[in-house]
């Protein structure tokens, strides 16, 4: 019996009131708000001055395998299909990469230049898209068209490619690439009111302090008789009553 009552006990102090968290919550909640601002906005200052822009190229290449000089069979259509995934990897081959580097005399390694190049095909057609990104809009625009010219005429040796038709050139990019500014801001302020929460809910948890009669009873197993207000004002009363006791006595 007295181990059941130790364990219900236990049970008793362990357990937490959501009521009076939510209501904690709820007390703190301009401090939580102000914290999730806080963090936004230096997420949001972060993200803008701290990540560079990036800018985008892109070009567009249009392969062919013909079969006959004068017609464009549907097995020439099928077999240019089948193989834009190979003229993807001549593409971002270490050969065209080397060579763009070495036409614009970038200081880039071929990782470096890789990573900065995506190769897709449109869906349903043989056109190959290449693009660029880059710090520079301009710097962009010279890759695109270096790796277009120089991966036209891989293209034809390596793969016995009658041709390859450059269907658009490099653009130079208005505005930069989104660096997701928004996001960053909105996840920055999400953390600062997860963990401003988090921190208030624990030092909520931690403190034993006895705040009520009601946590006097419930923790200590005392009933109160009576509650005795003080406030600052009965204090400030007895103060000057005091006062003018002690000034009538040494009238007297």
């Amino acid at each position: 019996m007295n181990n059941n009552t130790a364990a219900e006990k236990q049970a008793e102090e362990r357990e937490i009131d959501l009521g009076r968290l939510l209501s904690i919550l709820w007390e703190k909640f301009i401090l939580i708000i102000f914290v999730g601002v806080l963090f936004g906005a230096v997420s949001f200052l972060a993200s803008k001055f701290l990540i560079t822009p990036v800018y985008m190229s892109t070009t567009q290449l249009y392969v062919l395998n013909r079969a006959d000089d004068s017609t464009t069979t549907l097995t020439d259509l099928q077999t240019s299909t089948q193989l834009t995934k190979d003229y993807i990897i001549l593409v971002q081959s270490r050969p065209v990469l080397e060579y763009v580097i070495s036409d614009l005399n970038l200081d880039k390694s071929v990782k470096e230049l890789s990573e900065a190049i995506s190769v897709t095909t449109i869906a349903d057609s043989r056109i190959l898209q290449i693009s660029v990104k880059d710090a520079d809009p301009y710097m962009a625009k010279e890759i695109a068209d270096s790796m277009a010219n120089f991966a036209a005429t891989q293209i034809c040796e390596i793969m016995h490619i009658e041709d390859v038709e450059i269907v658009e050139d490099g653009n130079v990019a208005a505005a930069p690439e989104s660096t997701g500014i928004k996001k960053i801001t909105a996840v920055g302020a999400f953390l600062g009111i997860i963990l401003s929460s988090g921190i208030i809910v624990i030092k909520s948890l931690l403190d034993d302090t006895i705040k009520t009669s009601d946590d006097l009873e419930k923790y200590l197993g005392i009933s109160t008789l009576s509650i005795i207000p003080l406030c600052k004002e009965m204090d400030d009363g007895r103060g000057k009553l005091s006062k003018k006791k002690s000034k009538k006595k040494g009238s007297k």
